[in-house]
Order: structure tokens, then C-alpha cells, then sequence
């Protein structure tokens, strides 16, 4: 059967790196409910290689907006999909996007037979939850990546990643830069990281750690070159960002920093190998300028305690059978 003969599933999902990484349990569940068709997934390009190693993809169609904005899909070739699933959001407007498409059956919480939006749940959930509404079952915890072909540029390194998509979001520089002080302390090898733009922060973060030339990854790694990174260290650091997601895909020890939003909705699943901290309190501004008020009472003695703990050997230290979230006082 030729790719124009076999039915299509669109899939739109066209957000960022955490994003396709959440909804990662959400996409293999539709894979596993339409083995005979080609399952398409409207994102941004450069998420490409990352959404086909999830096995849960057959191609990429190119679809972005600035922000969380629904992009536009009117360059869709060929006929209408046979499905159209909308894991962008639950409104009209990415719903709307998919039906102009017009799919025979349309798959949305904003469709009169869509399953109701659950507000505080975890991401992976959510969506896993939205396709049992349909009938199609997914499992939250099926989110793993093979490991990247692509060697490490520092494999068994502590990577610590101190940016984030908006200044809410991002620990202090001088506060990374005492924990990777810490770190090597204790005789490991830190290497810091950014994404595209994030030269400068990573660039201060160096030198107030006092080795400003020494393990510093500047320039935006290619996607590939970022995952074979974090699934060869040995803790990731980081914020409330993609890469913190990436770790648990591979099954990399991490500590996140979270403040305007509880980790309960974007932070990893219960296990013992990663550790959310935070600071209850209503929900801020993910998407604000200046650091949260909570992100800002976690410490760095208790960020640092965090990463040892997880850094000792997996045989000697305590695993701790409760949730993984750390609410620190």
C-alpha cells in the first residue's frame, strides 16, 4: 500500500520540547489504536528527529506559531486525514484548525463528544485521560527514549542547565553557580549548558563558579548532540523546562527547580531518581519576566543536598518510597 493510499491520523501537538515529550504516552496510545494508518504529528520542525525516535511517529508535518499560539495547517497535502487529534489545547481554536482539514472523526475537548478538561492534573495524564474518553487506552508512565546513537560530548557528567524559556521559570545564575561550586567540591565533573540565546547566562553562571572557561557547552547544541548529552550524565540540573523532561525520557537522574507552577502538573513521575523541589503556594506567571517568589525561597544548600543525594550510589543511598515532589520550607 502507497504512502497516498494508506489513512492518516494528524496529530497536533505543534509546542515545544517538554511538550512533545509529555505527550509522548498520549502519541504511542494512538499508535497502538491505528496500527494500519500513518500517524503524522503537526510540530515544530526542529522536534523532528526526537518525535520519530518515540516510535509513536511515522513523519513530521511542519506546523508552528510564536508562544503556545495554534498554528496555521492549511498547507496540509493531499486528501483529508481519516483522524484528526488535537493535543494542542482545549480550545475552539486548535480544534477549529483541525477541523478545516475536515478529518472523517475529529478527536477534541472542545468537540461536542470531547471528554471534559481536567485543570489540575499532571500533562501526562491529561491527555492520556483524553484518549480513554475516546475509548483508546494509553499508559502515562509508557514515556522512555532508546537511547541517541549520537556519542556525549561529556558522558557521566552533572549537567546543569540554568535557563528557561521565561524569566519566571529561572533559578538566580549566582545561586547555580554555589551549587556547581558544591559539586565539584565533592569531585564531580559539572558541565553547564543552554539553548539557543542563553550564551550570556551560561557564560555568567562559569565564572561566578569560578571556572569561566572549563566545561562550558555555549552555542545550542544540536537536539541530538542535547540528548546524547543528558541521557549519558549523571544528574541533571535544571529548571522547570524541556530538558528536565528529556532526563526522565532517558532515565536520568535530575533535580528540578519549580516556583509558579506546582511540579504535580509538569514535574516527573513518582521514582525515586528525580526530585522536584518547590515551595507551595498559589499558582504564579509561567510565562512572567522576573523569578517567581517561590522559585526564589529554595535555597542552594538544599539544591545542592539534593543533587548529592542522588549522586551517591544507587546501592548505598536510601531510595525513598514516597512522591517525589520535595515541598522544601
Amino acid at each position: 500500500m502507497t504512502t497516498e493510499q494508506t489513512p492518516r491520523v494528524l496529530v497536533l501537538r505543534a509546542l515545544g520540547l517538554g511538550d512533545l515529550l509529555a505527550g509522548v504516552p498520549a502519541l504511542r496510545g494512538i499508535r497502538r489504536a491505528f496500527p494500519g494508518h500513518q500517524v503524522v504529528l503537526a510540530q515544530p520542525p526542529g522536534l523532528t528527529e526526537l518525535a520519530l525516535a518515540t516510535g509513536a511517529v511515522d513523519t513530521v508535518f511542519p506546523a508552528e506559531a510564536p508562544g503556545r499560539a495554534v498554528p496555521d495547517l492549511r498547507h496540509w497535502p493531499g486528501p483529508p486525514p481519516e483522524v484528526a487529534v488535537d493535543l494542542h489545547g482545549n480550545g475552539p481554536e486548535s480544534r477549529d484548525a483541525l477541523a478545516a482539514l475536515r478529518p472523517r472523526r475529529l478527536l477534541a475537548h472542545a468537540c461536542p463528544d470531547g471528554p471534559p478538561w481536567p485543570a489540575h492534573v499532571n500533562e501526562r495524564d491529561r491527555w492520556c485521560a483524553f484518549l480513554r474518553g475516546y475509548g483508546i487506552p494509553a499508559d502515562p508512565r509508557d514515556l522512555r527514549l532508546p537511547r541517541p546513537t549520537t556519542p556525549s560530548p561529556a558522558p557521566g557528567a552533572v549537567v546543569v542547565h540554568p535557563g528557561a524559556a521565561s524569566g519566571s521559570r529561572r533559578w538566580p545564575p549566582e545561586r547555580f553557580a554555589a551549587v556547581v561550586r558544591c559539586l565539584r567540591a565533592a569531585g564531580h565533573r559539572v558541565v553547564l549548558t543552554g539553548g539557543p540565546g542563553e550564551d550570556t547566562l551560561v557564560r555568567e553562571v562559569a565564572e561566578r563558579s569560578g571556572r569561566p572557561g572549563t566545561d562550558v557547552l555555549t552555542g545550542g547544541l544540536s537536539l541530538a548532540r542535547l540528548s546524547a548529552l543528558v541521557a549519558d550524565a549523571s544528574l541533571l540540573l535544571s529548571g522547570d523546562t524541556g530538558l528536565a523532561h528529556l532526563a526522565v525520557a532517558h532515565g536520568t537522574r535530575s533535580v528540578t527547580l519549580f516556583g509558579p507552577v506546582s511540579p504535580r502538573l509538569w514535574g516527573p513521575p513518582p521514582g525515586p531518581d528525580h526530585l522536584a523541589l518547590w515551595k507551595p503556594g498559589p499558582p504564579g506567571d509561567p510565562h512572567g519576566d522576573a523569578p517567581d517568589a517561590r522559585l526564589l525561597r529554595i535555597g542552594t544548600g538544599e539544591v545542592a543536598a539534593a543533587c548529592l543525594t542522588l549522586l551517591r550510589d544507587t546501592h548505598a543511598r536510601h531510595r525513598p518510597t514516597g512522591p517525589e515532589v520535595a515541598h522544601v520550607r
